[in-house]
């Protein structure tokens, strides 16, 4: 018995056909993996792999896979490239001459299904695995690549006795090259299966072709849910044994234990299966950093799937802000991103009827004439950027808000900006990265409207109120270490953060305070569910903190070991917030809990009346590690404690006049 393997891949193409330049990887990677002396016991000089050939190159190499072979050699066909079809429909694969006219296929440029079934057929081999990471009808815009389009029957063209054949879609769905990964979404899982073991789910020491299609397919599902890949097995085909895996391994066997239940979990591990995985980790013997690092490479199509739909979640925030209902235009652009997102119909559902089905409306200071005069509402843009789990820039796009203008006296003023009252899971979900316990239970809250100061108060802006009669406490009129009049004040307390409050409701006539921990979370977000409104990560280029560490897979950045001026960095939510990471730590009203159990959901403080509290942080600082910087982290002190790295900001209710 040998194993002979034919590895193409397709990047290149001619005019009307887009590139996949994964696919020249995909062939590499698989190809690493296979002649692997402890994976796939192919020897290197039977794995022949094609870059980029010609049709007749193509053709030569298919013959030669299948013929002159023995009854149990066994064969596997992989191809990553274009599929094309021709009027026919039938199904071509292409090579690296493939061309359109007028867009139909030529068909001398491409290799027939027919002349892969008729070389299968041929040949003596009963152990023949045909893999197909490709496209059913031609390349789609914006990097995208259709895979089918239901006109191509693969088990028909394809199938026959003593095979497997693994395909990266169905008939009826589409199946996306990542722009910008190393390799494509389906070979990188059939990789991943065979290079860690992962893919063994019976554990006898050998992935066979159903458990290597099992496993890439669970990953792909959550990753890409547009994509379901198929296996179409005939006769003993689902046996047939590709690889080693390691026996008694205790990573492996904690890897594929945590696979099971983060799959029943949908990527947020349940309290039950936290203690268990935990006693699992004792009993296997794998101390707490090995543990992790198995859980978050586990939950990286997870956090993939989390980004994307933020992205989309954001687009669908920004199309409504600007109009509503939603265009014809504007409808058909949200379809192409869903697209290029890979989301079925119904992943977009959902976050619509969250965005739109449960939408209340923005609040407009222009309906509120009670708190401002109707001639002072006003309109500012901003940029928003979203980040990469690397933290390199995806996406830059110009919000706006409204807001009003508090006038302090002297030039010196406090920008309000509206933010709309809506709902939102406050919390952290247990597959986020370096969490706390005291960020749960997610819990659903809703949020009236409110507005919120667009910085943190400044220096100026505190010297100003400082100036105003007493209420209950004297303030300090320059507390700050660092000192500079558009820096945020620092080295103040809760107490004195309430006093300001007090005096600004004097002076204007309106309630101002703190806002409560649910409402800086909600303004936070401003419609995402990641670590940081940014995305999975955070870098120096958008907030102020000790950039010496790094979360997640973010790099290391700038430490300046001081504040910086309040909105230096050019950059805001979607709600048009500045530094809501970072800078310095931001008092909220509430009194601090050790978890979410019983907590409101209507967005009030949540207080204890009694004398024995601690108050709460948020936002974290210049001088913490990004992890503490993050949406949902919780900090507490005494009300009466202060820091060079802790100010506030403020939040003022709509008031309808009397």
């Amino acid at each position: 018995m040998a194993k002979f393997a034919l590895l193409i891949g397709v990047s290149e193409y001619e005019l009307g056909l887009t590139s996949l330049p994964s696919a020249s990887r995909d062939v590499e990677a698989l190809k690493q993996v296979l002649i692997h002396p402890e994976m796939g016991e192919f020897a290197a000089a039977d794995v022949v792999v094609l870059t980029n050939p010609q049709r007749q190159v193509m053709e030569r190499a298919i013959y030669t896979l299948f013929a002159n072979r023995q009854k149990n050699d066994l064969l596997l066909f992989y191809f990553s490239g274009h599929g094309v079809k021709d009027e026919s429909r039938n199904l071509f694969l292409s090579s690296g001459e493939t061309s359109l006219e007028h867009g139909r296929l030529v068909t001398p440029t491409a290799v027939a299904a027919r002349f892969l079934h008729d070389s299968m057929n041929g040949s003596k081999s009963e152990r023949q695995v045909i893999i197909l990471d490709c496209c059913f009808s031609g390349a789609f815009p914006d990097g995208l690549t259709v895979k089918d389009d239901g006109s191509v029957d693969v088990q028909a063209q394809l199938g026959s006795k003593g095979r497997a054949i693994l395909t990266s879609s169905t008939s009826t769905q589409y199946s996306f090259e990542q722009e910008g990964s190393d390799l494509s979404i389906y070979t990188r899982y059939l990789v991943e299966g065979i290079e860690k073991g992962t893919a063994d789910q019976d554990e006898d020491g050998w992935i066979s072709a159903d458990e290597l299609h099992n496993y890439a397919s669970s990953k792909v599902l959550e990753a890409a849910p547009a994509m379901t890949p198929q296996f179409y097995p005939v006769k003993e085909g689902y046996r047939i044994r590709l690889a080693k895996a390691p026996v008694d391994d205790p990573k492996l066997k904690y890897c594929k234990v945590f696979d099971q239940i983060v799959l029943e979990d949908e990527g947020e591990i349940i309290d039950i299966n936290r203690i268990y995985l935990d006693e699992l980790r004792n009993q296997l013997r794998l101390s707490v950093e090995e543990a992790n690092l198995i859980e978050f490479e586990a939950l990286e199509p997870y956090r993939q799937r989390q980004q994307k739909l933020q992205r989309y979640e954001q687009a669908l925030s920004q199309v409504i802000k600007r109009q509503y209902p939603i265009s014809e235009k504007d409808r058909n652009a949200l379809k192409r991103l869903q697209n290029i997102l890979n989301f079925r119909d119904e992943d977009v559902a959902s976050i619509e009827e969250k965005i739109i089905g449960q939408r209340k409306p923005t609040v407009s200071v222009k309906q509120y004439p009670g708190l401002i005069k109707q001639n002072q509402a006003k309109q500012f843009e901003f940029d928003v950027v979203t980040v990469n789990a690397q933290g390199e820039e995806t996406n830059r796009w110009r919000g706006q808000a409204e807001y009003f203008i508090a006038d302090l006296g002297n030039g010196i003023t406090l920008d309000m900006v509206s933010i709309p009252g809506g709902e939102f899971l406050m919390g952290s979900p247990k597959s986020e990265l370096k969490r706390s316990d005291d960020e749960e239970p997610k819990h659903k809250v809703t949020i009236q409207p409110f507005f919120m100061g667009k910085f943190q108060v400044t220096q100026a802006q505190w010297q100003a109120v400082a100036a105003l009669p007493t209420i209950n406490y004297d303030l300090e009129p320059n507390p700050s270490y660092f000192k500079r009049v558009n820096r945020p004040v620092e080295q103040v307390s809760w107490l004195d953060a309430v006093e300001f409050c007090a005096r600004l409701s004097q002076k204007f006539e309106r309630e101002y305070r703190l806002p409560s921990e649910a409402e800086w979370e909600y303004a936070c977000r401003a419609g995402t569910t990641t670590p940081f409104h940014f995305g999975e990560t955070i870098t120096t280029d958008l907030a102020n903190y000790n950039g010496t560490y790094i979360y997640g897979s973010g790099s290391k950045g700038k430490y300046p070991k001081q504040t910086t001026d309040v909105g230096s960095f050019g950059v805001a939510n979607a709600f048009g917030i500045y530094d809501m990471h970072g800078n310095v730590w931001e008092w909220c009203l509430d009194h601090w809990h050790d978890n979410y159990q019983s907590a409101p959901n209507d967005g009030r403080a949540w207080l204890i009346h009694n004398h024995n509290y601690m108050c709460l942080l948020r936002g974290g600082s210049w001088l913490i590690y990004p992890d503490y910087c993050r949406s949902a982290y919780r900090r507490r002190n005494l009300p009466d404690f202060n820091n060079y790295d802790i100010g506030f900001r403020v939040v003022c209710s709509p008031a309808r006049t009397p």
